[in-house]
C-alpha cells in the first residue's frame, strides 16, 4: 500500500514518527510532506524523516491564508497525482484533506481540539475518516460533518500513543533549579483570535523567578524575539528545537516540573494551574 503523510505543524512530527515506522515495517511505501513552519522542518531532521515541502504559513491574516491555501492545495496535486497513493493521512491538515478528495485517495484526519471552525468545516467533510480522542463529545463534531461511521473515537490522548516508547532519560539542568518547558501561543491560528494575557503573566512570573530554569519554544520568529526582549534573566529561548542531542522536547518535557502550552483544551487547564500556583505563592 502506497500512503501520503502531511505534515503542517511542529507537533504533527511527533505524531507520525512512529506511525511512519510502524507502516514501514510492515512493508507499506510512505511519502511525506511537509508545510515550512515553526519547528516542524527542525523535527523531521532530528527525527530523520524525509519529507518534500509544499508551501508555507500564511501568517496571522485571513488574506495570506486564503492566498497560501490557494498555492498550497493546487501544488499538493500536482505532487500527488502521479504518485497514486492508496490512502493519506494527516493531523487536521485540510490541505490533505481536500486535495486527497479531489483524487479519489481515501484520507483520515485526526485532532484534538475541535474549536478551530473553519479549518474542521474543510477538513472533516473532505475526509473519509475523521479519528479523535473519546474526551471530545461527539455532538461537538456532527456539525463539521463528522458522525459515525466516519466519526472514529479512541481512549486517552494521542501523548499517550506517540511516547509509548519514549526512553525517560532526563536532561541536564542547572543545578537547584527546577525546569519549566513553555510552548507560546498559537497567535497566527484562526481560532486564537483573542489576546492571551495569562500567557504573558505566567511567563514574567517564571522568568523572574531564580530558583526556575524556562525554555521557550517560540512557534514564530516574531515570538522569538519578542521574548528575547522581555530580558528575563531565567528564560532561555533555544535557536534549535533541540538543544543538544539528549534534550529533545520529549525529554525536556519529562524532566519539566511544570510543562506549560497554550493548544487545546488540556493545555489551557496545565497553565492556568501553574499560574493560580505561582500568583498564590507571591501573594503570601
Amino acid at each position: 500500500m502506497r500512503v501520503w503523510v502531511d505534515l503542517t505543524n511542529s507537533p504533527h512530527v511527533l505524531v507520525f514518527r512512529p506511525l511512519i515506522a510502524l507502516l514501514r515495517e510492515r512493508g507499506h511505501e510512505v511519502e511525506v510532506t511537509a508545510r515550512e513552519y515553526a519547528q516542524t522542518m527542525q523535527l523531521l531532521e532530528l527525527h530523520r524523516i524525509e519529507a518534500t515541502v509544499v508551501g508555507h504559513h500564511g501568517g496571522a491574516s485571513t488574506l495570506g491564508k486564503a492566498r497560501a491555501e490557494l498555492s498550497r492545495v493546487p501544488a499538493l496535486r500536482r505532487w500527488a497525482k502521479p504518485r497514486r497513493f492508496d490512502l493519506a493521512l494527516a493531523h487536521g491538515s485540510h490541505d490533505l484533506t481536500l486535495t486527497a478528495r479531489s483524487l479519489g485517495i481515501p484520507s483520515a484526519t485526526t485532532f484534538d481540539y475541535e474549536f478551530a471552525w473553519l479549518q474542521h468545516q474543510l477538513g472533516c467533510r473532505a475526509a473519509t475518516r475523521v479519528v479523535v480522542p473519546e474526551a471530545i463529545p461527539p455532538e461537538r463534531l456532527a456539525r463539521y460533518g463528522a458522525r459515525p461511521p466516519k466519526l472514529r473515537r479512541y481512549p486517552g490522548l494521542k501523548e499517550e500513543y506517540y511516547l509509548a516508547g519514549f526512553d525517560p532519560e532526563p536532561v541536564e539542568i542547572p543545578s537547584g533549579k527546577r525546569l519549566v518547558v513553555v510552548r507560546t501561543p498559537p497567535e497566527v491560528s484562526l481560532y486564537h483570535r483573542h489576546g492571551n494575557p495569562l500567557f504573558h503573566d505566567v511567563l514574567g512570573l517564571l522568568g523572574r523567578d531564580e530558583a526556575t530554569h524556562v525554555v521557550v519554544l517560540p512557534r514564530t520568529a516574531e515570538q522569538r524575539e519578542a521574548i528575547l526582549a522581555l530580558r528575563l534573566p531565567s528564560l532561555a529561548v533555544p535557536e534549535q528545537v533541540a538543544i543538544a542531542p539528549l534534550h529533545t522536547p520529549e525529554r525536556l518535557t519529562w524532566t519539566s516540573s511544570s510543562p506549560n502550552t497554550v493548544g487545546g483544551p488540556s493545555a489551557y487547564r496545565r497553565v492556568v494551574r501553574t499560574a493560580v500556583k505561582r500568583c498564590s505563592s507571591s501573594n503570601r
